[in-house]
């Protein structure tokens, strides 16, 4: 009956909690991502609106269109704002995750490497049984040769 690695209950959460870790990084970096996307998306609108309100401008425009250019850039840069401070607590947490990821990482080494061990040690053993039981079965037929 071959032995069971003790730890193997330990190894086995590790690499479930490993596996759930990767899953979130996954989402954290997808999250980040399209939160970069959306900001990015805002300063090109912020710069064509920025070109459309020059334009205007040269061809010369009323008070009202001038306050109504001037109050929605206003609104754009606050909108840039409050992204790019959502862009930069998503990138906080990708980074928190990626720490919790790579030290889940090293755990699962750890448990690897103290399995692998095991088995190679059971292994030993195994094989110096079977030596010992080969020698056993050799001298035992030698002694009944030479018993003639």
């Amino acid at each position: 009956m071959p032995k069971k690695f003790p730890l193997q209950p330990l190894l086995d959460l590790a690499n479930t909690r490993m596996d759930e870790l990767t899953r979130q990084l996954g989402e954290l970096i997808a999250s980040e991502r399209s939160g970069q996307q959306k900001l990015e998306l805002l300063q090109r609108y912020r710069g064509e609106y920025s070109e459309r309100f020059i334009e205007a401008a040269r061809g010369g425009i009323g008070p009202d269109a001038m306050r109504n250019y001037s109050n929605f850039l206003g609104r754009i840069d606050e909108a840039i704002e409050a992204q790019q401070r959502i862009v930069e607590q998503s990138r906080q947490h990708t980074t928190q995750g990626q720490q919790q990821w790579m030290a889940q990482r090293t755990k699962v080494r750890a448990f690897d490497t103290l399995s692998q061990r095991f088995q190679n040690e059971i292994a030993r053993k195994d094989l110096r049984q079977e030596q010992r039981s080969t020698d056993e079965q050799a001298s035992r037929k030698f002694r009944e040769k030479n018993k003639d």
